[in-house]
């Protein structure tokens, strides 16, 4: 029986995330079967409004052959095929639900290089992210609930919770973090094994309030791309291109990755690293404020965004956060800093403004509590 929940969470992603207008044109990607149900009724509310919906069906038991096998002028001519696509397109919604998240954990290295550097890099990080109105979201399917080590019931629940938040509300809530962010220079990050300083000096920083991601939940920016020296250790497990990576430390020096380890994939982490120039120096910096999400689940877009957490990302930065740094990765790395997670403290300009994952600022720390940003659907 369909779930009346995906009708709200459709409307959210039409009208608010992507507000696509008659006569526009929608480029629909749906991972995973699970996800049909949400598909119809984005086609469904799309066509009412007057759009025309281009849909196509993928998951990585599909695409897992395509990059292990394909040649570098196939990678090219699938990615001209898209492109011509993505730039008749005003806007992407991506659906992401496949049945096994480590369906490309076997492929060889150099494909994936290569369908990250020819398809992904052409497609969405230089057409799809930087000229269309776009959104992505996970759907809460059973391995993702594997994953976050819950029933799928309990999960759905929690998942719609979150996707269905007023972000309208939570747009407000950023304003006071925003400004601050917008007036630092320095930033000084103390954790467990984290002592980590750099510069934000003329970085502009965007507000994420369900325009890109849903859920979203952060702001960002990014350093000052030479400016990063110290080291961090994330305390968060990433699962990044079909492998889960424990434990990450990254040594930083003038900006770049000199030393990176983490536990039991050291050599395959080292290998992304190398991807290209770029993908040894960080691309964002961005605090996470969404009071839905307190535990990691081992999938970046919640993770990202929970309370009492920043990331740090090596790789390609974005072009409304513009550092200089260009790379075919933007790998989103996590650190909780709530007590539960071994705390830490986030100093702007010398001054502290998050202790142990809370704002010294009460009023901003109230506005991002879960009764503020409570959605109508939910």
């Amino acid at each position: 029986m369909p779930d009346k929940r995906n009708e709200i969470l459709a409307k959210q992603l039409i009208e608010y995330s992507t507000e696509i207008q008659k006569g526009e044109n929608l480029y629909l990607e749906i991972k995973g079967k699970e996800t049909l149900e949400l598909g119809k009724q984005i086609i469904k509310l799309a066509t009412q409004k007057g759009a025309t919906t281009f849909w196509y069906y993928n998951d990585e038991s599909l695409l897992r052959h395509w990059v292990a096998n394909a040649t570098d002028d196939q990678f090219k001519a699938q990615a001209e095929m898209h492109l011509k696509l993505m730039e008749k397109a005003d806007c992407y919604i991506g659906l992401r639900g496949s049945d096994n998240p480590f369906d490309m954990s076997d492929i060889p290295r150099e494909q994936m290089d290569k369908q990250n550097t020819l398809f992904y890099k052409p497609v969405h990080l230089e057409e799809r992210v930087k000229r269309t109105r776009w959104v992505v979201l996970r759907y809460p399917n059973n391995a993702m609930a594997q994953l976050a080590e819950t029933s799928q019931e309990k999960f759905e629940d929690f998942y719609f919770d979150v996707c269905c938040a007023d972000y309208a509300k939570m747009s407000k809530a950023q304003d006071k973090l925003f400004a601050l962010m917008e007036a630092t220079e320095k930033v000084h990050i103390k954790a467990p094994n984290t002592d980590l300083t750099f510069s934000l000096k003329d970085i502009p920083c965007i507000k994420c309030d369900g325009k890109r991601n849903i859920p979203d939940g952060e702001v960002y920016t990014a350093p000052v791309r030479d400016s990063i020296n110290g080291i961090i250790t994330y305390n968060t497990p990433s699962l990044y291109q079909g492998t889960v990576f424990n434990d990450i430390s990254l040594t930083f020096e003038n900006g770049k990755i000199i030393k990176a380890t983490c536990d039991g994939e050291t050599e395959k982490l080292n290998k992304i690293f190398d991807t290209d120039e770029g993908s040894r120096y960080v691309g964002e910096f961005a605090i996470g404020v969404n009071p839905f999400i307190l535990h990691p689940m081992k999938d970046t877009l919640f993770d990202e965004k929970i309370a009492g957490s920043f990331h740090f990302t090596p790789g390609q930065c974005y072009d409304e956060a513009p550092n200089g740094n260009d790379s075919s990765i933007h790998w989103d790395l996590v650190l909780i800093q709530r007590p539960d997670y071994g705390g830490g403290e986030i100093y702007f300009d010398d001054k502290l403004i998050r202790k142990d994952g809370v704002f010294t600022d009460a009023e901003m720390e109230k506005s991002f509590s879960k009764e503020n940003l409570k959605g109508s659907g939910m």
